[in-house]
């Protein structure tokens, strides 16, 4: 790759873009260029881009065209999920198929020996040109998640009165709720391991400032001197709109997969017996998933959004 004269540590690309270290304002000035995002996927991973550091460890870059940023590109790594580095690029339209988002893969590459991890992840909508890229670019799909919207309705409210079960509204700083989010997140992430932490799950979670805004769990009432929590619904609508209400959905990992799944239909069915509701589910989720896939062909839920997750792992 060719650089610039000396003197100017200015890298200079094969199609004669530009590249230096992301700078104040250029989140403003790209988005001028990119336009609005395409999702919400699309929107929180733009959010991600900024300042090179060191702790955390990230490093980012901006490609111009005539001083006027057209790219941009960052890896870094997350405390949450620590084994792969998170990679994000995005160039606008006109500046595609010029090899300028491979190229700047490459430049970041070169700093992943300054970093304790070496290998990397990326995610992109399904069916897109990132999906393309991914592929031609050494990485291998580890997993596929969807937005799942359910209708009203679509299950079976269940009949609390007479099951072995209790539906409870719980405080989101519950210490109780926050270990069992914990204990449910590291487990359906084995793929990508997690370190969950109560601190983390209270932060990102589970705090005012991520959005949560109610929970309920469903009990177990089997026994009389123990009620255990077997599943819970976080809600992240600060209030009643006519938007459906994203809730993240969970269970007790040490349930079979069959008890988790009857528990979870049991507090879908009661969490969306008046109104639409919103939940991301993975591969991972096998209960949750057999759920929302049976509802799909019956045309009582709605897949909002696909998006694959790609890994190149050092070797």
């Amino acid at each position: 790759m060719p650089t610039a004269p000396a003197g100017q540590p200015t890298l200079i690309l094969d199609s004669g873009l530009t590249v230096r270290p992301w700078a104040e304002g250029d989140d403003l000035r790209l988005l001028e260029v990119w336009g609005d995002p395409e999702n919400p996927m699309h929107h929180r991973d733009r959010g991600l881009l900024g300042p090179s550091s060191n702790d955390p460890w990230s490093r980012c870059i901006v490609a111009e065209d005539a001083n006027v940023p057209v790219a941009a590109a960052m890896i870094f790594r997350s405390s949450l999920h620590p084994d792969r580095l998170s990679f994000y690029v995005e160039v606008a339209p006109e500046h595609r198929r010029k090899g300028v988002a491979a190229q700047l893969l490459d430049i970041l590459e070169a700093e992943i020996p300054n970093c304790a991890v070496q290998s990397l992840k990326a995610r992109c909508a399904k069916g897109s040109a990132a999906q393309c890229f991914l592929k031609d670019n050494g990485f291998r799909k580890i997993q596929h998640s969807r937005e799942v919207l359910i209708q009203p309705g679509s299950l079976p409210v269940p009949d609390v009165e007479n099951l072995p079960v209790d539906l409870e509204e719980i405080a989101t700083g519950s210490v109780e709720l926050t270990q069992l989010v914990v204990d449910f997140y590291n487990a359906v992430h084995t793929w990508d391991r997690a370190e969950m932490t109560i601190g983390r799950a209270q932060q990102m979670l589970l705090s005012p400032e991520s959005g949560a805004a109610g929970a309920v769990v469903l009990r177990s009432t089997a026994q009389e001197s123990e009620n255990p929590i077997l599943a819970f619904a976080v809600s992240y609508t600060p209030e009643r709109t006519d938007a459906p209400a994203d809730v993240l959905i969970g269970w007790v990992p040490s349930l079979s997969e069959e008890s988790a799944e009857q528990v979870v239909r049991q507090l879908l069915g009661l969490v969306a017996a008046r109104y639409p509701v919103s939940v991301e589910v993975d591969d991972a989720m096998v209960p949750l998933k057999r759920i929302t896939d049976a509802l799909a062909e019956q045309d009582e839920a709605e897949i909002d959004f696909e998006a694959l997750i790609y890994a190149r792992d050092a070797a």
